[in-house]
């Protein structure tokens, strides 16, 4: 399956994800590709958080809207389809997590999580391309965040998400959410503090080429 013309998209763009999602269900499965760009953003950072990892982030990336498409009758329109499809990510991200036995569990009787290793950032073209040091010091700082808090954070800070989104999509108590949340962001405070003045919501995108590519593979995945 090809990906759609860029104006037959712009047609459509007027529309609702649940709108779409809508048409999809009644035959218009290219429109797919619509959901992808519109959520590849967050359904990348929410995964990343997850796994710290950009090509496996990726692969959960392809794998969440291969089974968001399987499943979409499911979708019911309780939520917003996008807390709908985060959240499946997100429970791809933790199996993959939990398969690799990798999973470093957030100790919540820690009180003092300050204690943030600077790793040096790995060559990224695309950081380098955005003034990349800055967003490569951010991104280094929450990925040595604890599991738990680095999850809570990129869904809060990054992702704008309210206390009781992250609570459902993660699967804890909102209280849970809220300690985490203090916790991730004592710990960046002083190693970022001084050093940028880069908004939290800087970090982690996911750039065209990456989206296109992602995009086409799935929607061949989806034309079987």
């Amino acid at each position: 399956m090809h990906i759609v013309n860029a104006q037959v998209l712009a047609e459509w763009n007027t529309l609702s994800d649940e709108q779409v999602v809508r048409q999809v269900i009644d035959g218009q499965t290219a429109l797919f590709e619509l959901l992808m760009r519109r959520n590849n953003g967050r359904v990348y950072r929410a995964a990343r958080a997850i796994v710290r990892d950009e090509a496996e982030a990726e692969d959960v990336m392809q794998q969440a809207y291969v089974n968001a498409y399987a499943n979409l009758r499911q979708f019911g329109g309780r939520a917003r389809f996008s807390t709908w499809l985060v959240r499946i990510a997100i429970n791809e991200a933790l199996a993959r997590v939990r398969r690799h036995g990798c999973s470093q569990p957030l100790d919540e009787n820690v009180v003092d999580v300050e204690t943030v290793t600077m790793k040096r950032p790995t060559a990224d073209p695309e950081r380098q391309a955005l003034s990349g040091e800055l967003r490569a010091l951010l991104e280094c700082a929450i990925d040595d965040l604890p599991a738990g808090a680095r999850e809570v954070f990129v869904l809060r800070e990054v992702e704008g998400l309210s206390t009781t989104e992250t609570a459902s999509m993660l699967d804890v108590s909102e209280d849970v959410v809220k300690t985490r949340l203090s916790r991730a962001r004592s710990a960046l405070r002083r190693v970022l503090a001084a050093r940028t003045g880069i908004a939290a919501g800087d970090a982690f995108h996911f750039y065209r080429p990456r989206c296109d590519r992602l995009v086409q593979r799935v929607m061949n995945i989806i034309a079987g």
